[in-house]
């Protein structure tokens, strides 16, 4: 083993005291790990939500117009109009 001695655990080698370091330390059992939660995620989802309202408003209003135009178009294909002019091709 060469003379060595036991060193000490991981921070405390037996070096000369650091001095001007403060450590600070709270037990787990005064600790809040969810303090804050549910006021961040009301918060924090309402602004990420619309934050993206131009967007998907506008693919919305895009879909919308498409839906009323097939189901329009369906319509009159189905009517006895719509079956002269297929009738016609």
């Amino acid at each position: 083993m060469g003379g060595h001695g036991y060193m000490g655990w991981w921070g405390n080698m037996g070096g000369p005291k650091q001095k001007g370091i403060t450590t600070y330390a709270l037990s787990p059992f005064e600790q809040k790990p969810f303090a804050g939660v549910s006021r961040a995620m009301i918060f924090n989802t309402s602004r990420r939500v619309s934050a993206q309202i131009p967007y998907i408003g506008v693919a919305f209003g895009i879909g919308y117009g498409i839906y009323t135009w097939a189901t329009a178009r369906h319509e009159y294909l189905l009517s006895k109009a719509g079956h002269a002019e297929a009738a016609g091709h």
